[in-house]
């Protein structure tokens, strides 16, 4: 091949969910032009010899949250670093309108709540400025008003997700911290249902996706859990049971055969939640369910998030359930709080913890790898499907993303599955400086993070953690009406 390439990268393991080759890669102009042993590969200005290691589409992370805590540009310059650094190439934003607004609120108003075609292009130039990986939006609609408005958020903004917090209706989500940073103030079944209604008639790719969690059962929980004097991280799981998510599941599965809508569901996290997800597919819905690395990796008695952790017995059976393909997609729920951990915890006392923690992200490759494939739990392909092709799939966005083959753009992400490194503060990008995993050892690690042909981070030895290359080189993807779902 005689036409000169951008970058050529040799001598790797390339992995498919269907296999792996020894070869390389060649990308020009953003987009793999070569794919193949080395000797077929063609010169380039830029030439990378990765000595044997695994080559891997860059991972899709479909569920990021930012601009609640912080300004929405100061996440998009901290928190992108952070997924680049783990091999994220692109990353699914879930965004309130008032989050992605230029003046940052901690306590919004009604008012805040617009529509999302009138912060859309601000946001956009901002992360475009700002954003070290790739970015598609799905909005976390609030109100009536923005449910009707799909249609045209799909057909101007292209956008074909749609996010649903089930858990922050009212009046249950009262006082909830988050409500007012994430801008909700009253909404019901019937904005899901009629977001659910303009989604089936559009058709693929569209797809609602929601946060299961039935709030108002966890109310009474709640408690009665005060009431017997719990304060263990332990309570946070009692407060949420299995059966409250499975039952958001069950109810909205119904509705979506009702209207032959595409459902996303975002936590999966018990055996409770793959069954109602199995038996809604083989009733001829088009469900798929998704988890995370925390979900994968942590007990409940580590911390409170919400959907909650859950046993060390049930996370086995959630590795079992993407092997089994009961599963289908992982995504990190990263959201970055933007204080240090001794602002947020308050030890011996879940009620008074904030929920959730930062840094999810960064752990997001070393989980896989580590806990995945380097201990039996996955293969090298099955990650590669249930992190970068099904996201891929699912969400419209494949075969652009999700897959190493020519035409598709040149994301990749070079992984050693023999380093071994423990997570220290000082490796981490987050603004908020700290990992629930500080003092893990994880064997298998990201060493460099292309985007379109962009090297944006690459392995240092001496500084002992991914650096980050060069300017931003982040684009918005639009997605658009007319695809099958490439995913069953």
């Amino acid at each position: 091949m005689s036409q000169q390439a951008d970058i050529v990268i040799k001598n790797g393991k390339i992995v498919s969910s269907l296999g792996i080759f020894e070869g390389g890669v060649a990308i020009k102009g953003g987009k793999f032009v070569a794919v193949g042993r080395d000797d077929s590969l063609p010169d380039a200005r830029q030439v990378i010899d990765v000595q044997g290691k695994h080559i891997l589409p860059g991972l899709i992370d479909p569920e990021v949250h930012l601009g609640i805590h912080r300004p929405i540009t100061d996440d998009l310059i901290s928190e992108t670093k952070a997924a680049a650094s783990t091999g994220v190439t692109t990353w699914g934003m879930q965004l309130t309108s008032p989050n992605m607004q230029m003046k940052h609120k901690l306590e919004n108003e009604p008012g805040d709540i617009v529509s999302f075609s009138e912060v859309f292009p601000a946001f956009k130039d901002a992360a475009e400025k700002n954003s070290r990986v790739d970015f598609f939006l799905t909005p976390i609609l609030a109100n009536d008003a923005q449910s009707e408005e799909i249609p045209e958020y799909v057909e101007k903004l292209g956008i074909t997700s749609f996010k649903y917090y089930l858990h922050m209706m009212r009046p249950e989500a009262s006082g909830w911290v988050s409500q007012k940073r994430m801008g909700f103030f009253g909404f019901d079944d019937g904005t899901v249902y009629k977001g659910m209604e303009h989604a089936a008639r559009l058709g693929a790719p569209c797809i609602v996706s929601l946060h299961c969690e039935n709030w108002g059962i966890v109310r009474v929980l709640e408690e009665r859990l005060k009431e017997q004097g719990r304060k263990d991280y332990g309570a946070w799981d009692d407060r949420s049971p299995h059966f409250v998510e499975a039952a958001h599941v069950r109810q909205f599965a119904y509705f979506a055969k009702l209207l032959n809508c595409a459902l996303y569901i975002q936590h999966c996290t018990c055996d409770e939640t793959m069954d109602e997800v199995e038996r809604a597919r083989k009733d001829g819905l088009t469900v798929y369910a998704q988890t995370a690395p925390c979900y994968l990796s942590l007990p409940k008695d580590t911390w409170k998030v919400n959907v909650p952790l859950r046993s060390k017995e049930t996370i086995e059976r959630i590795w079992k359930g993407l092997r089994d393909g009961r599963i289908h997609c992982v995504g990190t729920d990263h959201v970055n709080h933007g204080i240090p951990r001794s602002e947020m915890e308050v030890k011996g006392d879940v009620w008074k913890t904030v929920s959730g923690f930062s840094s999810r992200v960064e752990a997001y490759m070393q989980v896989m790898l580590s806990l995945g494939v380097n201990q039996g739990r996955l293969t090298l392909e099955k990650l590669v499907e249930i992190c970068c092709e099904n996201n891929a799939k699912v969400f419209g966005l494949f075969p652009k993303k999700g897959t190493i083959r020519v035409g598709s753009d040149g994301d990749v992400v070079v992984v050693d599955l023999k380093k071994k490194a423990s997570v220290k503060p000082e490796m981490l990008y987050t603004s908020s400086g700290w990992s629930i995993y500080e003092g893990w050892e994880f064997t298998g690690w990201p060493v460099m993070t292309v985007v379109r042909g962009n090297v944006v981070a690459q392995w240092s030895e001496q500084a002992n953690r991914m650096e980050i290359v060069g300017e931003p080189v982040g684009r918005y993807v639009p997605r658009k009406l007319g695809s099958q779902f490439l995913y069953e």
